[in-house]
């Protein structure tokens, strides 16, 4: 790996002073967004500097903080010192001077942590989303700061304490910093030694513990070693060749991520998870929802859930210009694009679907796999919603049709009923149940579902609330009971309804 035109990284030796100063400043998320305003705070998120500069022509610590780190602007040594100990961070290697001006020599960006926490994700300069002059590199061992992809793979999470948590990829440490709030013991693995250092950084100007950091690919540092929880943005990208550390995984079509799931299996502990964002292909002729399937390994339980799909073209057009070769010659460009286009046909691939995949050991004779497609709204984070769902799961393999109806349930607080008709028509053509929270989803019922999870309240047995339901309408009690346990098993299985304990009635 050439990294011979990177910089050389700072040293976290005094990292404790320099968080100081930076929060002394007020150079945290929420400062930054009540010094530059929500449009100019979205524009940087778009790569646009022109209205940060604006925002910024104070002469503050906080304005000189943002050109500095963010904006990637000299500013003066004097203003610097007054917001810095800048012999320090010049002496550290956090700063460059050049004359009269200081440079900074990473990118140093505020991050809010789930329950407020002040952190920063140093990376490499201009290699964050927001950054000044957004990725579009093609350094091989280039790190990068925070982008969608890291921020939806911590906000899926399932955050209960653990005492081992692995971040393999761990890049500029996200996963990492996040897991060492809650996790004893972190780990984070990169094949590429830039990486951890970027990690060590980020830790330690997080005011966060320090991980165990190891060089290598997958799972090969870590050993025989299991943990409790294991999360992975790894370099995902399907494309013809590995020019990018960061994006490209080095094998072929998406073999990377059938690697790491597949081999995930063997490294969880009992009843615990694995965590992943991952591309797969579409190959004529071939199921999606089979090839993934195919990826679980034994002894877990599984919810992949396929976010967005993307024609080859449109897809190797994202990945291109991440990597700002639209910016090349012409025909250079074409070549490249070409290069993709001819990788994709070899392997017949038509689209590429992108998705979480997360997997939970088990000791069930029979494990859960759910493979579905939901490119719709969500509300993060997800990390209870990813914990509730197998839940469910356990119950609903525990419990078959006549136990079903024997359990109590309650209808989910977010669930909301809407009925969808002609205007003034006596009934509905249908109802629908809607979630407002976690995975939004929705489901049309008929007039027993509807009425069923409307009388949910964990008072009465679901065989009793059908046997009432069947009165009301006038339909034989017995084939009500036989023909709606699958019903049920849907609504639980996607959240709308909730096992819970008999309740007592409520009074009148």
């Amino acid at each position: 790996m050439s990294t011979t035109s990177l910089p050389r990284l700072p040293s976290p030796a005094r990292a404790a002073a320099l968080r100081a100063a930076l929060l002394a400043a007020g150079f945290t998320a929420d400062g930054l967004l009540d010094l530059l305003g929500a449009p100019a705070y979205a524009a940087l998120a778009r790569s646009e500097t022109v209205p940060a500069l604006r925002a910024t022509r104070g002469d503050g610590p906080l304005e000189g903080l943002v050109r500095l780190f963010l904006l990637q602007r000299p500013v003066p040594y004097d203003r610097a010192a007054a917001a810095l100990p800048v012999e320090e961070a010049l002496a550290d290697g956090w700063l460059r001077r050049v004359g009269d001006d200081v440079h900074a020599v990473v990118d140093v960006r505020p991050y809010g942590g789930p329950d407020g926490e002040d952190w920063f994700i140093v990376s490499d300069l201009g290699c964050a989303v927001g950054g000044a002059g957004g990725i579009g590199s093609r350094e091989e061992g280039v790190v990068l700061g925070v982008g969608g992809a890291s921020t939806t793979l911590a906000g899926i999470t399932v955050r209960t304490p653990v005492g081992s948590a692995l971040d393999v990829g761990t890049g500029s440490g996200i996963q990492a910093l996040h897991a060492a709030q809650h996790a004893t013991r972190v780990t984070a693995t990169d094949v590429n030694p830039r990486a951890l250092d970027f990690t060590r950084l980020t830790l330690a100007l997080s005011g966060a513990p320090e991980a165990e950091l190891l060089t290598g690919s997958l799972f090969e540092p870590v050993g025989d070693a299991t943990y409790d929880l294991i999360v992975s943005n790894p370099p995902f990208v399907i494309s013809p060749g590995a020019r990018l550390t960061y994006r490209d995984g080095g094998m072929g079509g998406d073999d990377l991520c059938r690697a790491l799931v597949r081999q995930a299996g063997d490294r969880l502990n009992p009843g615990g998870y694995a965590q992943f964002l991952a591309n797969w292909q579409h190959v004529e002729g071939e199921d999606w929802h089979e090839r993934l399937r195919s990826w679980v390994p034994e002894g877990c339980d599984a919810w992949i859930v396929q976010r967005d799909v993307q024609d080859v073209t449109q897809y190797a057009e994202l990945w291109l210009r991440d990597a700002g070769d639209h910016r090349e010659d012409p025909e250079a460009y074409a070549r490249r694009y070409e290069a993709w286009l001819d990788e994709f046909e070899a392997r017949k691939t038509k689209s590429i679907g992108f998705g979480w995949i997360t997997l939970r050991r088990t000791d069930a004779a029979v494990p859960s796999i759910v493979v579905e497609e939901w490119p719709h709204s969500v509300e993060q984070p997800l990390g209870d919603t990813v914990r509730a769902h197998f839940a469910r799961q356990d119950y609903l393999r525990e419990h078959d049709d006549a136990a079903l109806l024997e359990g109590y349930f309650r209808l989910a607080v977010e669930v909301v009923q809407e009925q969808v008709g002609a205007p003034g028509a006596e009934d509905p053509e249908h109802v629908v149940l809607r979630q407002n929270r976690g995975m939004r989803r929705a489901t049309k019922v008929d007039t027993v579902g509807a009425g069923f999870a409307g009388v949910c309240d964990g008072s009465l047995s679901a065989g009793r609330i059908l046997d009432a339901i069947a009165h009301l309408v006038e339909e034989d009690p017995v084939v009500l009971r036989d023909r709606t346990p699958e019903a049920i098993r849907l609504l639980v299985e996607q959240g709308f309804l909730e096992p819970a304990e008999p309740a007592e009635p409520s009074q009148p």
